[in-house]
């Protein structure tokens, strides 16, 4: 028997939680803990039955549980092998999305969909800071390794930002156009976050079957004497990432 299988708990068949729920919880810490290495091959469905008195389909359906969460990948014949730790990307960093990505050592390559141009926001957008107002709106698709893992609407201050049409942001990022050619960087910001079934066009872009959930983050940068100047919706797939935020305590 594997040495870390032998250190894991037995399950509980009086408790509510489903036993291959209690399984799957179980299994998830002694990958996080170090027992069981990345590349290592999980024991079998036999052994892990055995070892915990339950089914052969309960410990299928912790292992499919444990793949969901990117933790596990099966591979056909093979059996069930521990996944590397899936990379991190500081989300909210206030130098701009490409170097957030850039310090966690992905490269990403960005291409703009369609062309900057002002609107009139819709008033009926609760929670938008530019409902009602003008603003430059512009699309921007992410990739990283080939793959797409980030889709941004971008809405900006047209006063803050004056001729920003006039900006190839295919080639210079956006923070920085606003750091190089403004002259500005953002004071502080906002987040709020919640899952989201992608929509068909949306799913499209980011190569997901519409139904299925991205994490969408509403973002609101404040410049100086310019609070709320840039919102922006990101669309994140989070099975190739995991998207963090640094937590800093007060002065």
């Amino acid at each position: 028997m594997h040495a870390g299988l032998s250190e894991l708990p037995p399950l509980n068949p009086g408790s509510p939680v489903p036993l291959y729920h209690q399984l799957a919880t179980s299994l998830s810490a002694a990958i996080t803990e170090g027992r069981f290495k990345p590349g290592e091959r999980l024991p079998s469905e036999p052994e892990l039955a055995r070892r915990f008195g339950v089914t052969r389909p309960t410990v299928r359906q912790a292992t499919r549980l444990l793949a969901e969460r990117r933790l596990v990948e099966a591979k056909r014949g093979s059996g069930t092998f521990v996944r590397p730790p899936t990379e991190q990307v500081d989300l909210f960093s206030l130098a701009g999305t490409l170097e957030a990505f850039e310090r966690s050592g992905v490269r990403l390559e960005r291409r703009l969909l369609g062309k900057i141009r002002k609107v009139q926001v819709d008033p009926a957008f609760a929670g938008h800071p530019f409902a009602g107002r003008v603003a430059y709106q512009f699309r921007r698709l992410s990739r990283a390794r080939g793959c797409p893992v980030l889709l941004e609407d971008f809405y900006v201050d047209p006063t803050t930002f004056p001729e920003l049409e006039g900006y190839n942001l295919s080639v210079k990022s956006f923070a920085r156009v606003v750091r190089e050619h403004y002259f500005l960087r953002p004071a502080r910001g906002r987040q709020t976050f919640q899952t989201l079934s992608v929509t068909e066009e949306v799913g499209a872009l980011l190569e997901l079957a519409a139904g299925e959930t991205v994490l969408l983050v509403r973002r609101t940068l404040d410049f100086p004497a310019a609070p709320g100047a840039v919102y922006v919706e990101l669309a994140c797939r989070t099975d190739e990432f995991v998207f963090s935020q640094t937590l800093l305590g007060d002065p």
